[in-house]
C-alpha cells in the first residue's frame, strides 16, 4: 500500500474503530479494555527489548533497542489520565527506543478516577528521584510524552524546578494536553480522533475538585522559566493542536529553548503509527536525534 492510501486507510480507522471507543458514555474500566485492543496495530520494531518490573511498588516497562543504551528516557504514556498502559505504547516506545539509543523506562502510573491529581505526579516524581538516588545524572536522563503523558512530564519539570530538584536534559512531547480547561481548544477542518465530551469527562475525573488552573495540573498556567529545552510535535488535524502553539509560545517567552513541529493532514499521536506510516517514522527519528543530542552521557553511566 502506498503511503498516500495508508494514511487516508488510517484515518479512517481512528475515525471509525478508535474515536467511538473514545464515549464519555461508556465505563472507564471497559473502555482501558476496549482502547488497549486498539493499540494493538501499533508495532514495535523487530529486535526491541521489553522488560517489567517494579521499583518502590510501580511497575513500570524498560524498553531498549540497542544492546548498550545510553541514556534514559522516562516516558509517560498518554490516554487522558484515565486510560493507557506501557502495553498500549508497546510500539511508539519501541520506535522512540530505536530511534534514540537509549533505555525507555515506561512507568505504569496511577489512573483516575481511582487515582486522581496528583497521583500520577506523584508516581512521576518518586520515579524520577530514585534514578537519581541509583546515581543516573540528570544530564543522562530525559523526559517523553504523549497526550497528558506530555502534559504530565512538563508539570513535573515544574515541580522539581520549584523544589529545587535537578532537571532532565529535555523534554520531548507529543500532541501535550497541557490545559485542562479546554477553552482553548483549535476547530479543525477535519477530527479523526477526539471529541470535547470525552476530554472534558477526563479532565473531569483527573482532576477532582482541583482547580484546572493548578500549574501542575495545566501546565500552561505557569512559570516555565528554567525549563529544559523542548521538543513539541502535533498533528494538524487535532483539537488539541493550540495547546502545542500555545505551550511553545509561552516556553519561549520564558527563555526556553523551544522547537515545535506541526505536520499537516496528521492527528493525535500519529507517532503511534511509527514502523508503518513513513511520517511518522521520520517524527520519532527527529524526536530521536533531539534527545540525544541534548543528553551528556559519562561513560560510567552510560549503561542504565
Amino acid at each position: 500500500m502506498n503511503q498516500t492510501a495508508l494514511e487516508f486507510s488510517l484515518r479512517q480507522t481512528m475515525r471509525w474503530v478508535v474515536s467511538p471507543l473514545l464515549n464519555p458514555a461508556i465505563p472507564v474500566r471497559l473502555q482501558r479494555q476496549l482502547i488497549s485492543k486498539a493499540y494493538l496495530t501499533s508495532i514495535p520494531p523487530r529486535g526491541c527489548h521489553f522488560q517489567n518490573i517494579e521499583a518502590d511498588g510501580l511497575p513500570l516497562t524498560r524498553v531498549s533497542y540497542s544492546e548498550e543504551p545510553r541514556g534514559v528516557v522516562i516516558y509517560f504514556h498518554g490516554g487522558g489520565y484515565i486510560c493507557g498502559s506501557p502495553k498500549t505504547h508497546r510500539g511508539l516506545t519501541g520506535h522512540l527506543a530505536k530511534s534514540s539509543g537509549t533505555m525507555l523506562i515506561v512507568p505504569d502510573y496511577r489512573l483516575a478516577p481511582e487515582h486522581p491529581f496528583p497521583a500520577a505526579l506523584d508516581d512521576a516524581e518518586n520515579l524520577y528521584r530514585a534514578l537519581l538516588d541509583e546515581g543516573h545524572p540528570p544530564a543522562a536522563i530525559s523526559f517523553a510524552g504523549d497526550s497528558a503523558g506530555g502534559g504530565l512530564a512538563v508539570a513535573l519539570a515544574i515541580r522539581l524546578r520549584d523544589k529545587g530538584i535537578p532537571l532532565p536534559a529535555s523534554l520531548t512531547l507529543f500532541s501535550p494536553w497541557i490545559d485542562l480547561s479546554n477553552d482553548h481548544l483549535y476547530s479543525p477542518e477535519e477530527e479523526p480522533l477526539l471529541s470535547r465530551r470525552w476530554i472534558d469527562k477526563a479532565a473531569h475525573l483527573y482532576c477532582g475538585a482541583e482547580s484546572r488552573s493548578n500549574p501542575l495540573v495545566s501546565p500552561i498556567h505557569g512559570d516555565l522559566s528554567g525549563l529544559p529545552p523542548m521538543l513539541i510535535q502535533v498533528g494538524s488535524e487535532e483539537i488539541l493542536m493550540n495547546d502545542s502553539q500555545r505551550l511553545a509560545d509561552a516556553a519561549k517567552r520564558d527563555g526556553v529553548e523551544t522547537r515545535l513541529d506541526i505536520f499537516n493532514s496528521l492527528w493525535h499521536v500519529f507517532q503511534v503509527h511509527a514502523g508503518q506510516l513513513n511520517r511518522a517514522t521520520a517524527a520519532l527519528d527527529e524526536a530521536g536525534e533531539f534527545i540525544r543530542q541534548h543528553q551528556h552521557i559519562e561513560e560510567d553511566t552510560a549503561h542504565p
